[in-house]
């Protein structure tokens, strides 16, 4: 599983030819990566609740790449509508919890000095870009044929 894979592994296993991991656990993990330099913000803006909230969100999206790489693999072995309804369903959650690191970062950027800033706003630009691949995804998955 993604999250408790050395990060060497998880490039090793998403660039080989196998069906999963691919872009959700990628997804997934950028945006938590995105989470975290919003939490590194936020502990930086002496914002505490800010910090929490993207210290859940970096767990949330971490189980998340887990549960993306499961449903695939589940998907594969039995093409049933319970097992397409959660190729899109896990994207759309992924979507969602980076979507939310995105605009916490981008809030927190407005509030910090320029070296931390530049860290928020890479974390929200990571996490936009997260949000959007797991958009794009959820549609692709919706939309395939069984």
């Amino acid at each position: 599983m993604p999250r408790r894979q050395p990060i060497g592994e998880f490039l090793a296993a998403l660039g080989g030819r196998t069906p999963a991991p691919a872009s959700g656990a990628a997804a997934a993990l950028t945006g938590a990566m995105g989470a975290a330099l919003a939490e590194l913000a936020a502990r930086f803006a002496g914002d505490g609740e800010a910090a929490a909230r993207a210290n859940a969100l970096v767990a949330r999206l971490e189980r998340l790449a887990d549960e993306d790489v499961e449903a695939y693999t589940a998907f594969m072995s039995a093409r049933t509508e319970e097992t397409r309804r959660r190729i899109v369903e896990v994207p759309e959650l992924i979507a969602a919890a980076a979507e939310e690191a995105a605009v916490l970062g981008e809030r927190l950027a407005a509030r910090l000095s320029t070296s931390v800033a530049a860290d928020a706003d890479a974390g929200a630009a990571l996490a936009r870009a997260a949000a959007a691949v797991a958009r794009r995804l959820a549609e692709l998955n919706r939309g395939g044929s069984m």
